[in-house]
């Protein structure tokens, strides 16, 4: 009666294709950033914080199949591909060898009103494929996002820092201390939203942050 479709493109799915078919899997634009260090996700982030590696595993831009990927996992309910899209990443990651020092994946938090009605956050599910690979423990609810934010989709470039500034907190720094985390985000644009996790998570003594995004805007 109603057949599965695919996520990116709407094609019925053929025989053994899940949530994307063939073709669409075929399109997206990986970066390989993740094998080699001072890529322009590293050179994004660094400039204005202190992270050991940073990888992003595609490229995203305006009406991309990356783009309708990633919709369908934020705004269509797509859970199950969260997860699926968090192991390729995991695979992506370990690959490289230049985390395998990793102590925990934390995602990228939303505040609680947002999840409520999203119903979950992506970054989350996320993490959970990607643990199945990494073999690494996920920690939520150490890092909060307190203060409601306008969607950063919605907010122009110049304002994204200011929408997020002071927006996370830790609540428990001692739980973090002397780790390496790997902080997990869905997509990088600006950088603004990791920037305030990262700033944020500074207070904790002795700790070293790694990120991983899903995919990155393309410039």
């Amino acid at each position: 009666m109603f057949p599965a479709t695919c996520a990116c493109c709407g094609k019925v799915l053929m025989a053994g294709e899940r949530y994307v078919c063939i073709g669409c899997l075929a399109e997206l634009a990986r970066t390989g950033y993740s094998a080699y260090n001072d890529n322009p996700t590293e050179r994004m982030l660094a400039g204005s914080a202190n992270i050991e590696h940073a990888t992003a595993m595609l490229h995203y831009s305006k009406g991309s199949t990356v783009q309708h990927l990633v919709h369908a996992m934020k705004f269509h309910q797509k859970t199950e591909l969260c997860v699926i899209m968090g192991r390729q990443l995991g695979l992506d990651i370990v690959s490289s060898g230049r985390f395998d020092d990793v102590d925990m994946l934390i995602p990228v938090p939303l505040h609680w009103i947002r999840r409520l009605h999203r119903g979950y956050n992506q970054s989350e599910l996320l993490c959970r494929g990607m643990a199945e690979v990494m073999h690494k423990p996920i920690v939520c609810g150490n890092l909060t996002r307190h203060r409601y934010t306008h969607k950063q989709s919605r907010t122009s470039a110049s304002g994204r820092s200011s929408n997020v500034e002071g927006a996370f907190r830790v609540r428990h720094p001692e739980k973090l201390q002397g780790h390496h985390i790997l902080l997990v985000d869905d997509v990088l644009t600006t950088g603004a939203t990791l920037l305030a996790c990262i700033d944020a998570l500074s207070i904790v003594p002795d700790i070293r942050i790694s990120v991983a995004t899903l995919s990155v805007a393309s410039s």
